[in-house]
């Protein structure tokens, strides 16, 4: 997860070149008084500004507060003195990453009134050293006003997707363990009983097999009937916890799409007949990843879905209109991982293409497949 405080945002409105000037640009404004008393006063200034900025980074309770109110009397001092009014953008974008909303809030007014009263000020008392830096003024009170609200929205939503990711992890530790729950109660149901049956058949067979032999040649068929029956149950749960279809899987996409509101759009047929279990299992897996990813990193409102069959292949194409594979792709990058890695386990091809947003290709040859079903002799 994120921190709740950031130097430099994400993509950023500035790159670190434009941060180096604004770092550099009160020494100009600094130097132009040419008084030693005033250069002085003006890195002291600087200085303080800048620990004060450092310490606001660092704490993690309510003394940021305190180092941001330094900050933004600091502001008002450079602006006065220097006419430097430049130092509120950091503090702008330090208020942004505020995750508190009351403190955000407080902090943002504050700022704002501040630095617009500082620069009004400003105008009354040095004019000729403010009105030729008119125009950066205004983009700086620009700044000052939209940034924190910028950043705070991105930190929130963040944050968000955070959340909804462990929700998400949550849910699916809870259905592996209701699905262990119900394979338990599976298997007791279905061996639990008959097993025990066999314990007793067996038992009755023991004392019948020199008593009255031919009852305990029956019994010992029931025996082997019983354990051939539940060889068959065994192995037709087995199969249901193996196999996913894919008609099943495309009706979950869409639920989770239309939960994300992104609209799904299906192209071909989904019901794939002459494939093993296993491999349309792995289509299955493939295509709900396919379509995680496009939820989780996208930021489309399309998703197509295209099923194409041959004698020879299975085909599964997903694009969305998002913002391409090339602006999420380390975002991604371990679940076409895994999505790779279960193609190549059964020959299958993974291709992704930026084309208006990202298209996944997922290919995989038809096999046929021969099982034989052993039979209890």
């Amino acid at each position: 997860m994120q921190k709740w405080y950031s130097i430099f945002p994400r993509n950023p409105w500035m790159s670190i070149y434009a941060w180096v000037i604004f770092c550099l640009l009160p020494f100009f404004f600094i130097f132009r008084s040419w008084s030693a008393v005033g250069i002085s006063v003006g890195i002291s200034l600087l200085a303080l500004f800048f620990i004060s900025y450092f310490f606001s980074i660092k704490s993690k309770s309510g003394l940021v507060y305190m180092w941001v109110s330094f900050e933004i009397v600091i502001n008002v001092i450079m602006t006065l003195l220097f006419g430097y009014v430049y130092l509120s953008i950091f503090t702008a974008f330090f208020i942004g990453n505020i995750r508190s909303t009351v403190g955000f809030f407080i902090m943002y007014g504050l700022h704002i009134a501040f630095t617009i009263s500082a620069i009004v000020v400003g105008f009354f008392v040095e004019i000729d050293s403010f009105l030729p830096q008119v125009h950066f003024i205004i983009i700086t009170v620009i700044g000052v006003t939209l940034l924190p609200f910028n950043l705070y929205n991105r930190s929130k939503r963040e944050r968000l997707e955070d959340q909804l990711e462990y929700a998400n992890d949550r849910i699916a530790e809870l259905m592996l363990i209701e699905e262990r729950e119900r394979i338990a109660r599976d298997l007791h149901d279905t061996l639990g009983q008959k097993l025990s049956m066999i314990g007793l058949k067996s038992d009755l067979a023991r004392r019948l097999v020199f008593k009255n032999p031919e009852e305990a040649e029956k019994e010992l068929a029931d025996i082997r009937q019983t354990a051939s029956t539940a060889l068959k149950e065994v192995r037709e749960l087995v199969a249901d916890m193996r196999a996913t279809k894919l008609t099943e899987e495309v009706t979950r996409i869409g639920q989770i799409l239309s939960a994300a509101e992104i609209e799904l759009r299906i192209e071909g047929v989904p019901n794939v007949s002459n494939i093993p279990s296993n491999v349309e299992n792995v289509l299955s897996m493939c295509l709900k990843e396919a379509v995680t990813n496009v939820v989780k990193h996208s930021d489309a409102s399309v998703c197509e879905v295209m099923f194409k069959h041959t004698a020879d292949e299975v085909a599964i194409v997903v694009r969305d209109n998002g913002k391409g594979i090339q602006g999420r792709a380390s975002s991604v990058g371990a679940g076409l991982k895994g999505m790779r890695e279960r193609l190549e386990f059964v020959n299958g091809l993974l291709v992704i293409e930026d084309d208006g947003g990202t298209k996944l290709t997922i290919r995989m040859p038809i096999v046929i497949t021969h099982q034989v079903e052993e039979e209890l002799s």
